[in-house]
């Protein structure tokens, strides 16, 4: 799928970007260009094969209200060619080459990419510079496009009820935020949008000084800097309007939203707080400190509330919490939980409820900082183990107003937390005024008060 954020995957990503990177873990070599594009170069040298990412510092939250969806389907209609590769061929000529190529778009950014072998690293950075400012679309393809993507609302998310819980439980949480809006786009707005609509946008945010350039593996960095100055360089930088975001006023009341369907399978309870992301944040120590309490809540099989819920209370089938720090503006920490057959979903609510309670009252011990720091810092030899890992966690930070030297000092950061900064953090955000609460059911469930 090339574009949405659905909220199954969007734990892992989450934990992924959590593990960012150690001091010298990635060690990227960086320079700017004279259009002001930012490269960033990570040597990986375990297999002969790239990762090239281009990531735009665009994304849904920053669409024209009334327009929401464009930035997503925008990302669809990159792949509608130029006068150098002619509609529908991107892709082609990558696999024709024994590469592998997609796209993705979020709140905050839109990203491009192709894995292919090392010596093809030239041909799809020429590709990828082309499209940069040389898109053509055609009205044919414009709206056979758009039937593409309306189809993809209905399958991936009206036709699914999970999705459909967790867009409504956003637009509950974020009360003036444009966080609220869904990635693909409201059904009504998204069948509206037209050719115009896309290369205003494209023309508006597609420029190489609004974009970074992030290249890992088997490459030299030098010989990467020169191919990006060759076909990146001569590309015309834009005057990028600002970003601006509607602020999020004081909260002051919890919300939760119940929906029922026949479809429902497995009924699930979830709730999202408001939180403060790396980026957002005022106190920096306090995002730290919320990736720990994260790892601490759900970090594999003995974390705590798998333990108490799944396994000494035999209540849950799953249960697990999340935490974005990779946001631009304020994100969320995650709760979820899944009832076992036979158990009634008001049990399980109540259940987590006061997990929650406790770690606001009584918060972690030392055992789980320690416990949960040393699982953290043995992530991060897994993120470097992987290319695409490396690529991804770099465009994320790069284009949510982190730097370089954030994601290289991540470990330091972890390493510095204390058990009483955990407890604060979690006081601080476990606000229950500050959240959103959703319960899924089957149609004919009701929930016990």
């Amino acid at each position: 799928m090339r574009g949405l954020r659905v909220w199954a995957a969007t734990a892992a990503l989450f934990s992924v970007f959590a593990l960012q990177a150690r001091a010298q873990v990635f060690n990227p070599v960086t320079k700017t260009l004279g259009n002001g594009l930012q490269v960033v170069v990570v040597e990986n040298h375990r297999a002969p094969i790239v990762s090239h990412m281009v990531w735009y510092r665009v994304g849904a939250a920053d669409e024209t209200p009334g327009k929401s969806g464009i930035a997503h389907f925008l990302e669809h209609l990159m792949f509608k060619g130029t006068p150098e590769v002619a509609s529908g061929e991107f892709s082609k000529i990558v696999a024709r080459n024994g590469g592998r190529d997609n796209a993705f778009t979020s709140s905050d950014y839109t990203a491009y990419f192709q894995n292919i072998a090392a010596d093809r690293l030239e041909l799809v950075m020429k590709m990828e510079a082309d499209r940069m400012r040389n898109l053509t679309l055609a009205e044919a393809d414009v709206t056979s496009e758009l039937e593409v993507v309306k189809e993809e609302r209905r399958s991936r998310t009206d036709n699914d009820p999970g999705a459909l819980l967790h867009e409504r439980l956003e637009a509950a949480l974020y009360l003036n935020h444009p966080y609220r809006r869904p990635i693909i786009g409201w059904p009504d707005e998204l069948a509206g949008l037209t050719r115009d609509d896309a290369m205003a946008y494209y023309k508006r945010w597609y420029a190489p000084n609004n974009a970074i350039l992030v290249v890992a593996g088997d490459v030299d960095p030098a010989k990467v800097m020169d191919l990006a100055e060759r076909y990146y360089g001569p590309l015309k930088p834009e005057d990028i309007p600002p970003r601006l975001r509607a602020e999020e006023p004081p909260q002051v009341g919890a919300r939760q939203l119940t929906l029922r369907d026949s479809r429902v399978k497995q009924p699930s309870w979830s709730r999202l707080y408001l939180a403060p992301s790396a980026h957002s944040a005022t106190d920096k120590t306090e995002v730290s400190a919320l990736e720990v309490l994260s790892e601490v809540l759900s970090g594999g099989a003995t974390s705590r509330l798998y333990k108490s819920l799944v396994v000494e209370k035999g209540l849950a089938a799953a249960a697990g919490a999340s935490y974005d720090s990779g946001a631009l503006d304020a994100t969320t920490f995650a709760f979820y939980a899944t009832p076992r057959p036979g158990v009634a979903m008001d049990k399980l609510q109540a259940a987590i409820e006061a997990e929650i309670a406790r770690v606001r009252k009584d918060g972690i011990t030392p055992d789980e900082l320690r416990r949960a720091k040393s699982h953290l810092k043995a992530e991060v030899v897994y993120a470097r183990d992987s290319l695409h890992t490396a690529a991804r966690v770099l465009g994320e930070a790069l284009t949510t107003g982190q730097s370089v030297a954030d994601v290289e000092d991540w470990p330091n950061r972890i390493n510095a937390v204390t058990v009483e900064q955990v407890n604060a953090a979690a006081r601080a955000v476990l606000n229950d005024d500050a959240s959103a609460t959703g319960l899924l059911l089957p149609a004919a469930q009701e929930v016990r008060q």
